[in-house]
């Protein structure tokens, strides 16, 4: 991929120091360009939030490079890192326990704008924008954050980490918590947001189908290893991987044919 805006090459991370020390991502790398989105999936334990979070600065890089708009991130610390946050934000899964409840809506999408020196009359209009876009009205930001359902909540979260003008936003597991309805409509928003916006999306997930509604690639993890990477819509249609087979025919459909197909190729052959 030419210029990429997230860039990341033979990541990896260990648990423990010394001799103790387990490493639990092998080489991972990839690459995201700008307004895509890449969906990382696997199941529980394959390291996949272990990535979001090394990316995010959330837990130390033991190797490997990772580049932002082309500037190496996985040494940055403490101020560095700080003002690198206006560039890459992340959506965590729980919206409950994403953000303080005891604080207004407009302190929450105040933080992020205090880094880049943005106060006042501005910060209150961009905030009041940011909740125009997310589909929430203005009269949010007197509100407390804990007065709101997990939907809009979430909402309350992407619109914090879309008000700094990221170029990439890290989604880890961001619709998991939240019910099939809902979450079909935070899937939109987040659609919507990307085109509008033109930021990139590292969604990370275990519902192939969910990530696939919003991915242009698709990495597989297994173990910390990727096991496949192509456009998303080729690895469920013709998975390479045996390990991605697994988890394509996992998936339920509601066509009982097409699951009785994917029940077959579950089972173990005579």
């Amino acid at each position: 991929m030419n210029n990429p805006i997230l860039d990341v090459t033979d990541l990896r991370v260990s648990y423990g120091r010394g001799r103790h020390a387990r490493e639990v991502v092998h080489g991972v790398s990839f690459s995201i360009g700008a307004g895509r989105t890449l969906g990382l999936v696997g199941e529980s334990g394959s390291g996949k939030s272990t990535i979001g979070r090394a990316i995010a600065g959330l837990t130390p890089v033991s190797g490997g490079s990772i580049r932002l708009g082309g500037r190496e991130i996985s040494t940055l610390h403490g101020r560095a890192r700080r003002e690198l946050a206006a560039q890459l934000q992340v959506v965590f899964q729980d919206p409950y326990s994403s953000m303080n409840p005891a604080l207004r809506v407009a302190d929450v999408l105040a933080e992020p704008l205090r880094v880049q020196g943005v106060t006042g009359s501005a910060a209150v209009a961009k905030a009041a924008r940011i909740l125009d876009l997310v589909g929430l009205p203005s009269t949010a930001l007197g509100r407390y954050a804990g007065g709101f359902s997990g939907g809009q909540r979430q909402r309350l979260a992407i619109a914090r980490a879309l008000i700094a003008e990221p170029r990439v936003v890290i989604c880890d597991e961001a619709v998991s918590a939240l019910d099939l309805s809902i979450q079909a409509q935070v899937l939109n928003l987040l659609r919507d947001l990307q085109r509008e916006l033109g930021v990139s999306y590292l969604f990370i997930g275990h519902n192939l189908e969910v990530v696939r509604f919003i991915s242009h690639e698709f990495v597989v993890l297994h173990d910390g290893r990727v096991e496949e990477a192509a456009p998303a819509d080729e690895v469920l249609r013709a998975p390479q991987a045996e390990y991605t087979r697994r988890l394509v025919s996992a998936i339920l459909s509601p066509d009982p044919d097409v699951q009785a197909e994917r029940r077959a190729a579950r089972l173990p052959r005579a």
